[in-house]
This record gives C-alpha cells, sequence and structure tokens, in this order.
C-alpha cells in the first residue's frame, strides 16, 4: 500500500512538471484574475464563465476566492473543502479542453493567511513596555503585559549616561528581585501579534495572516495544500505586500546577531525612543535588512522552492514589501508589477475626466523593478496586474486601457493579467455579480463586445515581446542601503510600495540616472548587491543568468557594502566598464564600522568617478549609443532573437509621425506589423534607418532581418482636402437595456444621450446609417470618425471594413462606388448610464458581503450623482482622399 501511495505521488509530481513545462509555452492571450464570491461557484457556471472567456480571447485565469453574495450562503463552498477541491479539478479540465490555463492564490483574499495559522505562526510586531526607575528600587517579574499574547524576549536597564544593561536572566531566574543601582528606564520587550487577519477572506479562508519572516510558519501553513491540493494548476500567485507593521518575528534577535555580527539587544532603547543619530540610524539599517533577509530566505525562497516540487509556477508581486524589490521579484518564477489607477497621455482625443478617475502611480522606473528582475535572472515571463481603478465602475472605455497596457509593455511587461473579472452564474441579474475595486472585465459589461479587439492586440503584442531576450544595454545599481540608512521617521519596518514612491524612489539619485539614461535613449535594467555577485565578465561585456549588458552604472551612492564594492572593481579589471557617478562615501550597518570604512577608502583610491555627461561620453567611445527614435517623443523596447532585433515602438505624443527613424542597429530587410490590424509589410529601409507613419495613439512593431516575402508596407499621404459626411443618419438601437429606445433620423450627430429619457438610460449598441456619393476621385479613402462613445465597427456596402476601439477612430476604406454607398457603423457606449438608470429606480443590485462596492476614493457607490455620459457618434464624419507616398 504504502508503494502505491509511492508511485501515485510520483506520477502526480511529474504530471504537473509535465504540465509547468507547458505552461512555459504558454499562450500570448492576455489571463484575467478572476474573484470566486463565496466560492458560490458550480460546474455549469464555470464552464459558461470559461467558454465566454475563450471566445473572447482570453488564455488564462487566476483565481482569488473572495466574501461572498448576499443570498447565496446555502451555495458557499469553503475553501479546500472536497467540494470546492471538486469544482477546482473541474475548472483545471474545463481551462484544459479550451486550451485555457489556471493559476491560484495560495489562500483566499490576501495577503496569505487562513484558519491554520495559529497565534505562534501569525504575523508578529516587536512591542514593549518603559518603566521609570531610580537608583535603589527594587524591581521583580511582576510587568503587566501589553496584550495577551505578548511573549517576552528581554528586559533592559538604560541609565541616564545611556548606557545598556540586559537583566533578563537575573530577573527570571526562580522570578528574583533585582536592585537598580542606577537612575533610569527599564525596558521590557515583547513579541507581539499585529493581529491581521486575511483581506477580503472567503468562507472558509478566514484566520490570521501568516509570519512572513519564518520558515516554520510557511512550512506550517503550506499543510493544508500538500494534503488538500493535487489538481493541476499552472501557478501560484501571491499579491502585493500588504502585511502591516510586521516588524519581528520570534527568532528575530538571534537571526539579526548571526547576520549582522552582533547584539542587537543593546540597542533596542534607541530604536523604541526613535532616536535620530548616526548609530541609531545604522542598526536601523542592519534591522531593515534583516526583515529582508528573512523574507527572501525563509519565506519567499522555500514558497517557490515548494511550489516547483509540485509542479507549479509562482509568481510574485514584490512591491510593498519590507526589503530589496529586485531581489524579492527575483525569489519568482514570474515578476508581477502593477498598476493602480489613470496615468495622463498627450494622444488627441483620449479622454480622462477628473471626476472619474484615480491618479496613476505606473512610473516606468517603478514598473521596471520587476522586469529588471525578470531580465537579469532569467525569468522569460513579465506580468501585470493591470488596469486596477482605471476609472469608476461602469466608466472604462477599451480605449483607456490602450496607452496604459502600452506603458506596461514598454517596459517589459509580456504577460498581461487583468484586474479583473468576476465569477457570475448566467442567470444573475444584470449588471450580475462584481468586484468591489475596476475595471470588471465580464460578458455582462457592453465593453465586452470590443474586448476581443483589445485581447487580439495584446496578443499581437505579447508574441513578439516573448521572442528571443531582453536587448537592455545598461545596468544601473539600486542602492537600497542609502534607503535602509535614512531615519524614515524612525520606522523599523519600511515598506517599498507603489502607492508612496515620493518616499523611497522619486527624489533619489537613482532614479534621476535611470530616467536620464532613458530619456536619451538607452534601455536599461537594475541591478541588486546578489546580481552583481552573480555577474561575470566576457569579452567585456557583464554576462548575467537572464542577458549580458554592455555597461554598468553606479549612480550617486552614500553606502555600498565592502563586498560590492570589491565585486565591482574584480568586474572593472576583467575588462567590464563600470562607471560611477560618485564613489561611495561608508559602509551601511554598524558592525566593526571603523574597519570597513578604512578597507572601503582604500579599494576608492582604486576608482574615479564621472559626470552623467562624461558617462554618455565615454559609452559613445565605446560605441554604446543610444536609440535616437526618442527625441521624437517616440517610445520603444528592444528584444534581440538570434540575428535579430525587435523593436515595439509606440507614439504617445500629441502629433502623428512621418519620418525617419535611425536604428542602432542594421535596417535592410525590416518587416513592419501593426498589432491592432494584424498588417505586415517590408519598410522601406536603408542602412542604419527606417521610414515609419505612426499616427497619434498608436504603435508598430519592427523586425530586423526579416526574410520572409512580403508586400512593401502602403506608405500613404492626403491628396485632397477632407470631406464632411452630410446627413440625414438613420439611428437604429439593436441591444442593450434597460429597454431599446425608439429609432430616430438625425440631421447632425450628438450624444444620443440628448433624445429622449430611453436614450438616455440606454447602454449598449445602436448603429448609425448613411447613403454619399463619392465625393472626388480618389483609390484610397480613410474615414475618420468624430467623438466616439466608445468604440465603432464599419461596413461599407455590406462588407465588414473592421473595428475602430482606441484612438485614432479612423480607418482606410475599401474603394467607393460613385454612387450611393452604404455607410454603417455600430457605436456601443459604456454600462455607467443603465446602472445610473437602475439605481435612480431604486433598484439594488450591490449585494455582496464586506466591502460590497465603494466608488473610486473607496466611499459609498452611488451612481444617482453621475451625469448621463455622452454616448454615441458626436460631431462631423470626415472622408480624407489618400494617395501613395513616394519615399
Amino acid at each position: 500500500m504504502r508503494l502505491k501511495f509511492l508511485l501515485c505521488g510520483l506520477f502526480l509530481v511529474a504530471s504537473n512538471i509535465g504540465f509547468a513545462q507547458k505552461s512555459t509555452q504558454i499562450s500570448s492571450k492576455p489571463f484575467t484574475r478572476w474573484w470566486w464570491m463565496g466560492n458560490a461557484i458550480t460546474k455549469e457556471g464555470v464552464k459558461y464563465n470559461l467558454e465566454e472567456f475563450h471566445k473572447a480571447g482570453l488564455g488564462g485565469v487566476e483565481i482569488t476566492p473572495i466574501y461572498g453574495v448576499k443570498g447565496q450562503e446555502g451555495n458557499f463552498l469553503p475553501f479546500l473543502s472536497p467540494e470546492y477541491l471538486e469544482v477546482l479539478d473541474y475548472t483545471t479540465k474545463v481551462a484544459d479542453s479550451l486550451g485555457m490555463a489556471v493559476d491560484m492564490v495560495l489562500g483566499t483574499g490576501w495577503p496569505y493567511g487562513g484558519p491554520q495559522v495559529e497565534p505562534e505562526f501569525a504575523a508578529s510586531k516587536l512591542t514593549y513596555t518603559i518603566h521609570e526607575i531610580s537608583k535603589g528600587d527594587v524591581i521583580d517579574f511582576s510587568f503587566e503585559k501589553p496584550s495577551p499574547d505578548a511573549v517576552l524576549q528581554c528586559i533592559l536597564v538604560k541609565d541616564a549616561s545611556g548606557k545598556t544593561e540586559d537583566i533578563t536572566a537575573d530577573l527570571q531566574k526562580k522570578q528574583a528581585q533585582w536592585l537598580s543601582k542606577v537612575d533610569g528606564k527599564i525596558y521590557v520587550i515583547y513579541r507581539g501579534q499585529t493581529g491581521q487577519k486575511v483581506k477580503r477572506a472567503a468562507p472558509g479562508g478566514e484566520g490570521y495572516t501568516v509570519d512572513h519572516y519564518s520558515n516554520a510558519a510557511l512550512q506550517d501553513y503550506l499543510k493544508p495544500f500538500d494534503e488538500h491540493l493535487t489538481v493541476p494548476v499552472r501557478a501560484i500567485f501571491n499579491d502585493s505586500y500588504e502585511v502591516y507593521e510586521t516588524d519581528f518575528t520570534p527568532n528575530f534577535l538571534k537571526e539579526f546577531e548571526k547576520r549582522r555580527g552582533y547584539d542587537l539587544k543593546p540597542f533596542l532603547p534607541s530604536l523604541i525612543e526613535k532616536e535620530d543619530s548616526e548609530i541609531a540610524n545604522r542598526v536601523r539599517s542592519d534591522y531593515r535588512e534583516t526583515l529582508s533577509d528573512l523574507l527572501k530566505e525563509d519565506f519567499n525562497r522555500p514558497w517557490t522552492a515548494w511550489a516547483n516540487a509540485k509542479g507549479y509556477q509562482t509568481k510574485l508581486q514584490a512591491h510593498g514589501s519590507p526589503g530589496n524589490l529586485l531581489d524579492m521579484y527575483a525569489s519568482a518564477d514570474i515578476p508581477e508589477c502593477e498598476t493602480f489607477g489613470s496615468m495622463p497621455f498627450d494622444i488627441p482625443g483620449l479622454r480622462r475626466e477628473a471626476e472619474d478617475i484615480r491618479q496613476g502611480d505606473a512610473d516606468p522606473v517603478m514598473l521596471k523593478f520587476s522586469s529588471s528582475a525578470g531580465h537579469v535572472m532569467g525569468k522569460p515571463l513579465i506580468s501585470s496586474e493591470s488596469f486596477t481603478w482605471l476609472r469608476d465602475h461602469f466608466k472604462t472605455a477599451v480605449s483607456q486601457c490602450k496607452p496604459e497596457l502600452e506603458e506596461l509593455l514598454l517596459n517589459g511587461v509580456n504577460h498581461v493579467f487583468l484586474h479583473g473579472s468576476t465569477y457570475s452564474p448566467p442567470e444573475a441579474e444584470w449588471p450580475g455579480w462584481k468586484f468591489y475595486a475596476s475595471v470588471n472585465f465580464s460578458p455582462q459589461m457592453t465593453i465586452w463586445k470590443e474586448a476581443p479587439a483589445l485581447f487580439s492586440y495584446i496578443e499581437n503584442c505579447q508574441e513578439y515581446l516573448r521572442k528571443g531576450l531582453p536587448d537592455n544595454e545598461i545596468g544601473v545599481y539600486w542602492p537600497i542601503y542609502d534607503t535602509y540608512s535614512q531615519y524614515l521617521k524612525g520606522q523599523l519596518f519600511f515598506q517599498f510600495k507603489i502607492h508612496s514612491l515620493d518616499e523611497w524612489l522619486l527624489h533619489t539619485p537613482f532614479y534621476k540616472t535611470s530616467k536620464s539614461l532613458m530619456n536619451v535613449g538607452y534601455s536599461v535594467d537594475f541591478f541588486s548587491d546578489e546580481f552583481i555577485e552573480k555577474a561575470k565578465v566576457e569579452n567585456g561585456i557583464l554576462v548575467l543568468p537572464g542577458g549580458s549588458y554592455k555597461a554598468l552604472i553606479i549612480p550617486e551612492t552614500e553606502h555600498m557594502p565592502l563586498r560590492t564594492l570589491q565585486k565591482l572593481i574584480s568586474l572593472k579589471k576583467d575588462g567590464a566598464q563600470i562607471y560611477f557617478e560618485s564613489l561611495p562615501a561608508t559602509v551601511p550597518g554598524l558592525h566593526n564600522l571603523n574597519e570597513r570604512e578604512e578597507a572601503l577608502r582604500k579599494l576608492n583610491t582604486e576608482l574615479s568617478s564621472r559626470s552623467f555627461g562624461e558617462i554618455l561620453n565615454a559609452l559613445h567611445s565605446r560605441n554604446i549609443d543610444p536609440e535616437t527614435l526618442v527625441k521624437s517623443g517616440l517610445k520603444f523596447i528592444r528584444r534581440q532573437n538570434g540575428n535579430q532585433k525587435i523593436y515595439y515602438v509606440v507614439n504617445h505624443t500629441a502629433n502623428d509621425f512621418d519620418n525617419w527613424i535611425d536604428l542602432q542597429t542594421s535596417a535592410e530587410n525590416v518587416m513592419l506589423f501593426d498589432p491592432k490590424t494584424g498588417e505586415k509589410g517590408l519598410a522601406k529601409a536603408e542602412s542604419d534607418r527606417v521610414y515609419l507613419q505612426l499616427k497619434a495613439g498608436d504603435a508598430i512593431i519592427l523586425e530586423t532581418q526579416k526574410k520572409d516575402t512580403l508586400q512593401p508596407w502602403a506608405y500613404t499621404e492626403v491628396s485632397n482636402e477632407a470631406f464632411e459626411l452630410e446627413g440625414p443618419f438613420q439611428l437604429t438601437f439593436l441591444e442593450g437595456g434597460p429597454r431599446l429606445p425608439q429609432d430616430e433620423k438625425l440631421t447632425e450627430l450628438r450624444s444620443w444621450t440628448e433624445l429622449n429619457q430611453d436614450a438616455e438610460n440606454f447602454s449598449g449598441t445602436a448603429v448609425y446609417s448613411v447613403k454619399f456619393n463619392r465625393p472626388a476621385k480618389a483609390k484610397k479613402w480613410l474615414l475618420q470618425l468624430p467623438d466616439v462613445r466608445e468604440s465603432a465597427r464599419i461596413r461599407l456596402n455590406g462588407f465588414e471594413v473592421g473595428t475602430l476601439w482606441a484612438n485614432p477612430f479612423e480607418i482606410q476604406l475599401p474603394e467607393l462606388k460613385k454612387k450611393n454607398n452604404l455607410l454603417e457603423i455600430e457605436v456601443t457606449n459604456l454600462a455607467a448610464n443603465r446602472i445610473r438608470a437602475k439605481e435612480m429606480r431604486g433598484e439594488e443590485w450591490k449585494i455582496f458581503y464586506e466591502i460590497n462596492m465603494v466608488n473610486k476614493d473607496y466611499q459609498k457607490f452611488d451612481a444617482t450623482i453621475w451625469k448621463p455620459m455622452p454616448s454615441g457618434l458626436i460631431g462631423k464624419i470626415k472622408l480624407v482622399p489618400l494617395q501613395t507616398k513616394k519615399l
């Protein structure tokens, strides 16, 4: 029997490993985070949802169980119950039959935690009591605990001169008494619980957050999954680090002394009193580094090892961690970044109404922390939680997703996850079940009609952005010890969060140098101290597990570990191009400070620093030159695929681009590929330059050394003035709700919300029809639409021309007939007006537990205060005659 179980276990691991290997070639289609509300899921509902996702063009789901729906209590499946596991297994089978993958969270809600987390394994914090004492006082062991769960760590006495004595052993010995010989304070140090529990937990997943600094706590947490989790999911996900106020763990004092080389206890009073001095800040640096080490070495890396042993990959959002983000991201198989809110773009016609947005935090430098970890350490997939709170609920158009998506792709993401989709049974009343944070991508929403176009665009881009290897020529050192060593309001626990970049990133020399390099056209990745340790030199090139770099730049750095500086000097002697903007002034931490500082001073005599301008000149002298296309405002990312270069180029400027661009590679035989339309062609190219036409808001992919037999790319230019289409326009409402308005004949195009009450309340699709004669002789015509709310499908004389879903809203038409051309434009608006009407009628749909529904500012959701959103076509339709551009 034992052999039988062993063979079954080996078969399971082998099958899961095979599944994981298959997932390395996973579809380039986007995935979505899939919220299971209360786990009130059925096999029929799972099948319906997955089939709808598949038809729209999604390649996989990431299951996150959360709080439930009121009235569905009888259908809740407790997390990891046999019934839950049966449906989970069914989900993986249906997904596999559709060619889709399934990822899951190792728990419910976030962060990791649950009913299996006993108090000794729960997230901990340093707590204490302080008592004034005078010389001659008799002290016993009867100190009142700060909380019932507090566990004594040590008892310290600090006299008026600052001298600290550990009297723990004296007082613990049979609860003896101790006679004070000084005036001062007693500090009684405890390990307490933070009390944090799982946020947004699903039924059966409630409980304490697990201690993320303890391997023993991790192994205990994994026991239920070892016992029950046998389904072949692709990857295990861990969300952004939102474990708060946790600055301690049971073995912290021993771990600190082992890792930092000295006893922390004599310095605890200074830390508790938030003393701002050089010594206290050096101890804080050591304290923060120890937290980072424990999270990385006792939790993140063992978590990945556990998952890999079961045949799963890991996917980690490291941001928010109290430590080195580069190393944290690299501890997973798939590093994942996140965007939150809306970023500004100069694209004409791209709407960003202040009342509908949260200010975004998708800073390119921040995004590069996850992709740098993947690029440097050889992780082929870089994922992203995309579009979180891009607009308020029901107010996001796919056109508004596109530039935000492109910013992710430009900074290394090639595995997009939507945030997200809520499981909703087909019988649920409109708008279905909804997660509290926007955007919700689901079949119930009107944006689902054009979601396939967005998903196709993502797939086309990701197909190329996974080819070969990243091709970033410059590494930039991240001097994290400069942050560790800051006072930071005396915090021992400091989180490197995406929502507080001004606290740790935006003001730093590292940020300034990185942005300056990117602005002149260099492609950069960021290096941690650990990454530098792994580097070697081959023919003057820095080689790391994931790729090679022509140079490494050290921005202004105050604190640098000796081992890092020693390795940099060694690499430089081996021929690597390493440039210092300043030489480090000191070493981090406290242990053996004088000896280490003297060693650093001696090492510095072997080096010299240069200004940023001098570094640029040095790079140029080594033929390490930037891509000058950025001077025009274009953005790019580049990959190397054998002898080919792949460029993804985006125009987020206010102007169309129509000119030559220079490339840092041979530009003969360049293929152009439009990922929005799927069109391909051979570019006009010569030597190291390519001719490019790129409308504001558009993107293009260039692939060099392309030998395929392709037609030349069609370059066009305007041959005459534009012609406006006159009405009348027939407006017919096709599908949507709450009810179809009556058809209308329009002499001008204005928002259909101005027509009548039914049209004001309507969300769905309507078609505009107009007949016209060819206004002039031309073989090619460009159709330019006015303000489109929000997408448009174009038919000409009964033939499908294409779908316009993002700026610019224009498309080339087939040849026009001389007379009686029929143009039909199907327009779909957003769901906002329908939800507004529903709430105006007093109909309740917010039927969810816990946070229920909130608006973008996390206040009570109330659509009755909204104004109707303009809908349909607004303005003048134009026809622009085109001719072939001769180059």
